[in-house]
């Protein structure tokens, strides 16, 4: 007798984005007004947010958006290196931001401390544990509502930090425009979960390039602007569960020496959240000319190029695609790491804390 073999929890988290997505915005999003129901400082004037591992892909994703949406000045900083500094941001009006999952990570408690010591300056956290430490100690909060995470590979809880701060960014711009000013973009989320139907239903184009990418040594993921810190992401989430050594790279910079590593025979996946600029369509061009790796591309191609693989999802705009190419990475990870036999819910030598946030 044969019997359904169970999904793992990373699997089953993945899943679960489509339900967690909505749930955010119902939370946070008046469907009357259409406002959104964040308390945020007024006059900040810049943003310095701390995190480690996928919290950090996720500050890094932000102060592309936060600088994009509202003009404020943004970095964003680990919380390990945070620790190092012997002198850290402290202009009047600047809003220090704290992304956790746990709302427990040592290092970004540790940051908050420092802040809390050294200056006056409004603190916020970014965190699914209402219950933790950080929560406690920052000024201003933002619950995540992402559920237990099982897994140790952040899957649900990076998309629920992604959305939280794209609110973020909004409210701050609502605070000097008023809500009209953002209105595309709040019905764009509308449909969020529309969306990642579309990807989580390319499930089986996911494991023909996986299989592929099973027996692959040389992985490289590449992409431009704020694709950079999901190309992070799309790395540290393979890394994590096949234990395959992939690096992530700004395109631009790649070829500044890196591109080197191509001479070993290589896989090149690049990750577009909007049009592909000409200078990056020259770049993969080269590439595909000088060394011939198989190339993938994660979201919208370009007539110009000639991927061996490209899996997209038609989306309105580039906040949509982002959530798109996130969940096909995801999935990616997960069947490679599965053809390779991996426990991709305990990887060797990985732990996380987990803590109860029920929804």
């Amino acid at each position: 007798m044969f019997f359904k073999k169970e999904k793992t929890n990373m699997e089953l988290e993945i899943i679960e984005q489509k339900k967690i997505i909505p749930y955010i915005l119902l939370k946070y999003i008046n469907p009357e007004t259409g406002e959104i129901k964040l308390d945020l400082p007024q006059n900040v004037r810049k943003i310095v947010l701390v995190a480690s591992g996928s919290s950090y892909h996720c500050a890094r994703f932000a102060v592309d958006l936060l600088e994009k949406f509202s003009g404020i000045e943004s970095r964003a900083i680990y919380s390990s290196e945070f620790l190092l500094k012997s002198v850290i941001p402290h202009d009047e009006n600047t809003l220090y931001i704290f992304i956790t999952q746990s709302g427990e990570t040592s290092d970004t408690i540790k940051s908050v401390e420092k802040v809390k010591n050294s200056t006056s300056l409004a603190t916020l956290c970014i965190t699914n544990n209402e219950q933790s430490t950080i929560w406690k100690m920052c000024d201003y909060k933002v619950a995540c509502f992402a559920g237990v995470e099982q897994g140790i590979a952040a899957t649900k809880s990076f998309t629920s930090q992604m959305l939280c701060l794209i609110l973020i960014s909004l409210k701050l711009v609502e605070n000097v425009h008023g809500n009209e000013s953002t209105k595309h973009y709040k019905e764009s989320l509308i449909h969020l979960p529309i969306i990642l139907e579309k990807a989580l239903a390319r499930r089986d184009e996911i494991k023909k390039l996986a299989k592929v990418l099973a027996k692959e040594n040389n992985i490289i993921i590449t992409a431009d602007g704020i694709s950079y810190s999901l190309a992070k992401e799309a790395a540290l989430k393979t890394k994590e569960t096949s234990y395959k050594n992939i690096s992530a790279a700004i395109l631009g910079e790649f070829m500044h020496g890196h591109v080197a590593v191509l001479n070993n025979k290589s896989t090149l996946i690049y990750i577009a959240v909007d049009k592909i600029s000409e200078r990056s369509v020259s770049n993969l061009n080269k590439i595909k000319s000088d060394y011939n790796p198989r190339l993938v591309i994660i979201g919208p191609s370009d007539e110009r190029l000639i991927p061996d693989y490209n899996i997209h999802i038609e989306c309105e705009n580039e906040i949509q695609q982002m959530f798109a190419d996130v969940i096909i990475c995801q999935q990616i990870a997960l069947e490679v790491a599965l053809k390779l036999g991996r426990n991709v819910d305990h990887p060797k030598g990985l732990h996380k804390v987990v803590k109860d946030n029920n929804i």
